[in-house]
């Protein structure tokens, strides 16, 4: 595998062109659910999922902002190279004497962690949003698109608690209320259930970064994932950023919320990085691979510091967000963002996130869909 392709697939969707997406579309589909019901289990799963996540990790629902402070440093970059930059908006108000420089949010990562301060959270305690975002540098295609829409959830946790233990735990649980959704929204609309799209596992498979690269070392990562998911229909990959034997991570991640720099062991022992993950299944409608949720544990001072060298961005060090870590006063944390058209494209047997959510698209893709029985939302 030439380095080069290895790089370019280090972030975004791993489709480079409307080409070859057209040849990866299904052919066979035809929806299960119309328009109409599927804004009724839409909605209907949103409502079970926001209940039963809060009841399992002991979050409560709170407001989250759609733009944040240029100054603050509490947006998300989502990748450490500076591929994927927020929309900057210059907010005028009393004629220019007061403004404000603002950002739409990519990913409400690194607010959460200061909310949590702000709302007096104790260990064991957490919040969690309704988050929607732009992301304006995706390549649109069938599960990516420039509008994101996250459960953005975050828990205050102790520093015994910063090991692959608890992060295992906190994983199960959130695959439980995934799992019973899945149910819940089969018992509202039986004819979901089907043997043409087999229901997800009852457990998921945890798996190290390096462990992937082990198996397939001549493959880049979004084929890698592609190949373990044949064998494990549901993963949970550990060590998300950390650089692997062959130089690159398994993904880019920023190096200011995951920690992806802490030494562990796998299960039997062996050296491995890393204290976050993102669990992936197999997509039986779209026949690919299908990214549900990235999480982690948080940085801390030490952590915070040692990956910002790495990433040669230690002038971020500055900003009110990094010294509320350098300096302790931002608590311990875990936290993820489930993506929620994701979940729903999943659950209710979609082709493509335009069918759970209303956003922009090109004409080309449009076009392409509908020439498929894919009937994006406008």
């Amino acid at each position: 595998m030439a380095t080069a392709d290895k790089k370019a697939d280090l972030a975004g969707p791993g489709i480079g062109s409307y080409e070859e997406l057209e040849k990866i579309l299904p052919n066979d589909y035809r929806p299960i659910l119309d328009r109409k019901e599927t804004m009724k289990a839409l909605f209907a799963v949103k409502s079970y999922i926001e209940e039963n996540l809060c009841r399992e990790l002991n979050l409560m629902m709170v407001q989250v902002p759609l733009i944040v402070d240029v100054e603050s440093g509490v947006n998300d970059m989502l990748d450490r190279d500076g591929s994927r930059t927020p929309i900057q908006v210059h907010i005028s108000t009393d004629h220019d004497n007061h403004p404000i420089d603002a950002q739409v949010v990519q990913a409400a990562t690194k607010w959460k962690r200061v909310a949590l301060k702000q709302y007096g959270m104790k260990p064991g305690e957490g919040i969690c949003t309704d988050m929607r975002a732009v992301r304006k540098d995706y390549f649109l295609d069938h599960d990516h698109s420039c509008y994101v829409d996250q459960w953005d959830w975050e828990q205050v946790i102790t520093e015994d608690q910063r090991n692959l233990d608890y992060l295992k735990k906190v994983v199960r649980k959130i695959w439980k209320v995934l799992k019973d959704a899945e149910t819940f929204v089969q018992n509202m609309y039986p004819q979901l259930k089907t043997d043409k799209y087999p229901n997800l596992p009852q457990e998921l498979t945890f798996i190290h970064a390096e462990d992937i690269l082990d198996k397939y070392p001549d493959l880049p990562r979004k084929a890698r994932e592609t190949k373990i998911l044949q064998e494990y229909p549901a993963i949970f990959i550990i060590g998300v950023g950390w650089p692997l034997k062959d130089g690159y991570p398994h993904e880019m991640r920023a190096a200011d919320y995951d920690d992806w720099i802490t030494e562990t062991t796998s299960e039997d022992g062996r050296p491995m990085h890393g204290l976050n993950g993102d669990i992936l299944v197999w997509n039986p409608v779209t026949r690919r691979r299908h990214e549900l949720t990235s999480m982690g544990i948080r940085v801390n001072a030490e952590t915070l510091k040692k990956q910002l060298k790495m990433s040669g961005q230690l002038e971020l060090l500055k900003t009110p967000y990094h010294q509320g870590i350098i300096n302790n006063e931002l608590p311990l944390t875990i936290g993820g963002g489930i993506g929620q058209s994701r979940t729903y494209m999943l659950l209710l047997r979609k082709a493509h996130l335009g069918e759970v959510s209303v956003t922009v698209w090109p004409k080309i893709l449009k076009d392409m869909c509908a020439k498929r029985n894919i009937h994006v939302l406008e």
